[in-house]
């Protein structure tokens, strides 16, 4: 994520999730309700997705703007399509 604005904030919601992980696990092993673990589960994904959300924003406001900026515009094109179909796997 070089040049990118948002690094630290990204690096600070990993590390947010990171903490929602151990609480899981945690949870899996002091035997809580499935119920409990799937909805954090829920929001773990969540979490996710809006770091994805954050680093394909900047990835729009740095590298695709660059790319464009210095008439690569096609290859650019191709490279910021692969990066929408490989986020938009997250489910």
């Amino acid at each position: 994520m070089k040049d990118c604005k948002n690094t630290e904030a990204v690096k600070k919601r990993l590390k947010r999730i990171e903490g929602q992980i151990r609480g899981l696990i945690n949870m899996i092993e002091t035997d809580k309700s499935c119920d409990d673990i799937l909805i954090q589960i829920g929001s773990v994904k969540s979490a996710l997705h809006k770091a994805g959300q954050v680093i394909l924003e900047d990835h729009l406001h740095t590298c695709v703007l660059d790319g464009i900026r210095k008439g690569k515009a096609e290859q650019t094109m191709k490279k910021l399509s692969t990066a929408i179909e490989q986020f938009s796997r997250i489910v």
